[in-house]
């Protein structure tokens, strides 16, 4: 039996997701948990990582397992044996050719910027945090360039081990709210370290280091050291993975802003 779960985590206090030697990340505390509930050993797949400090709203996941339990139990069960941080959404069984990572059509993040001279203490690790005053519309016009199919290699990780650079982004929003300033990203797939990268250059356009344009030269160059550098973790979030309606998903993440 193949099972698919819907996935919120705290990020803050983990190795990213990716299973560790040393277990302090969320797939291994997920694991963990599942093999408890299963009573046998459960291995799961994941839409997508995310890396040390990065949280998510929804990510999937799905396992396959022998044991026959109420889908109640792989939702209450489950969390009763997880850390606070980490909470099972939804439960829903699948048919085999079903894939958390290769089913997924469309990935959504969201980056949360505080943008004012003093940091946030209460939102301490939940947001991005920027002293210097930003110009929004700067960053928006900037954002256009990115947007369509193109090679992120100047956005993307050394370690980044996608087979290929090309991306489509089909969203890459920016609103304020007082001194929040919040993007919403949405593409087919993304690069290891793509959102933070793309949110350290607006930052630069915001602040008045580069002109809007500066963008589509740092697009067009396919060179990681022209950009600038990678935008803290603290404030990213996976919101949403997205998939064909015929699998009858549930998808509950809505974002910060929302």
């Amino acid at each position: 039996m193949r099972i698919a779960l819907g996935v919120e985590y705290d990020g803050s206090e983990f190795n990213g997701w990716q299973s560790q030697p040393d277990g302090c990340t969320v797939q291994d505390n997920i694991q963990l948990a599942l093999s408890r509930i299963a009573g046998e050993p459960v291995s799961i797949i994941a839409a997508g990582r995310t890396d040390t400090g990065v949280h998510a709203l929804e990510q999937v996941i799905h396992f396959d397992t022998s044991i026959d339990r109420p889908l109640g139990a792989w939702v209450r069960g489950v969390n009763a044996m997880l850390p606070r941080s980490i909470a099972i959404l939804w439960a829903h069984i699948v048919p085999e050719e079903f894939h958390a990572r290769f089913s997924a059509q469309a990935r959504s993040y969201q980056y949360v910027l505080i943008n004012r001279p003093a940091r946030s203490a209460v939102h301490h690790g939940k947001v991005g945090w920027f002293h210097a005053p930003l110009d929004v519309r700067a960053m928006r016009e900037a954002a256009q360039y990115l947007l369509g199919e193109h090679d992120f290699t100047s956005f993307r990780a050394a370690e980044c081990q996608a087979r290929s650079p090309v991306k489509n982004l089909a969203q890459l929003g920016i609103s304020q709210q007082g001194d929040t300033i919040i993007f919403d990203l949405n593409a087919n797939a993304f690069l290891h370290h793509m959102v933070r990268n793309i949110v350290g250059c607006l930052v630069y356009v915001g602040k008045g280091k580069h002109p809007t344009e500066w963008i589509k030269e740092v697009l067009d160059a396919r060179q990681r050291k022209i950009a600038a550098p990678t935008f803290a973790p603290d404030g990213l979030y996976l919101r949403r993975i997205t998939y064909d309606a015929k699998w009858g998903l549930p998808q509950v993440g809505s974002g910060m802003g929302n």
